[in-house]
């Protein structure tokens, strides 16, 4: 199905090698005769280097070297990588022993701005009268009421209609504590003189096994290919000159200070 010079490609061939391009770059974004015509430009070229001679330059020889290290290492990483493919009960085991990982709290935040020193005009509520309020949200949601209808309308408070739900790991350091709490229970975040921000623990539960299964497995192919990879390099003896190889070391800063002149030395 194409020719240039004595080579002859097949369907077979020309297929297989598109099959290969696309597993490297992705589908192509070309229509087949564009990608023949580049094939054969491709072909026609390398043709020509090998009639110049071109292929026993230093450094086209360097340059094959080079490629055909870098096909071979990655072929045996691909090899690496399947015989690492985590099994079900790898991802399992990772599961149970990473539960807490998976917890999941849901919480309520509440938001009250206060008036900083009392200016009348300024946006917020007293700081006795932000207390009170933050005091009788607690106390709707206790009862099972809406909290959110005492705040309605309000430029000083706003509040989460809707829980909102994070895994550990994803609150800031100084929600974390939400974890430790009870459904239901609330904690004072934050009291200042210009916000009061309140935390409720809605609900906690725990990311099931089918869900986060494929993080897991991210995670423990991760772990084992690095084990697989040390223990290669380890049998097979990289050494690095430690010196040679050092990260450069950085320069002393100039100093800011002028330096003495002869008169301030006197």
């Amino acid at each position: 199905m194409l020719k240039v010079g004595d080579v002859q490609v097949t369907q077979a061939q020309f297929e297989t090698m598109v099959s290969d391009l696309e597993a490297q770059q992705g589908a192509a974004d070309l229509s087949r005769e564009a990608i023949g015509e580049n094939y054969a430009s491709l072909l026609m070229l390398s043709q020509r280097a090998v009639a110049n001679h071109l292929d026993s330059s230093p450094q086209v020889i360097r340059q094959l070297a080079l490629d055909r290290t870098q096909i071979l290492s990655n072929a045996e990483y691909a090899r690496l990588k399947a015989q690492a493919a985590p099994t079900p009960a790898d991802i399992r085991a990772y599961y149970e022993a990473h539960l807490a990982d998976y917890d999941v709290v849901d919480v309520r935040r509440v938001f009250i701005w206060k008036k900083d020193g009392g200016a009348n005009e300024q946006r917020g509520l007293s700081a006795k009268d932000a207390q009170a309020l933050a005091t009788a949200i607690r106390q709707a949601y206790a009862s099972g009421g809406d909290g959110a209808k005492l705040i309605r309308d309000s430029k000083d408070a706003v509040l989460d209609l809707e829980a909102i739900s994070f895994q550990r790991g994803e609150l800031p350091a100084q929600m974390e504590v939400a974890f430790n709490l009870k459904d239901g229970e609330w904690t004072e975040l934050d009291n200042n003189p210009g916000n009061l921000v309140l935390l409720q623990v809605v609900k906690h539960s725990r990311r099931p096994l089918k869900e986060v299964s494929p993080q897991i497995e991210k995670k423990v192919l991760a772990q084992k290919l690095k084990a697989e990879m040390d223990e290669v390099k380890k049998k097979t003896g990289v050494w690095m000159d430690e010196e040679y190889f050092a990260p450069p070391q950085q320069k002393p800063l100039l100093s800011t200070q002028p330096k003495n002149s002869s008169q301030d030395k006197q």
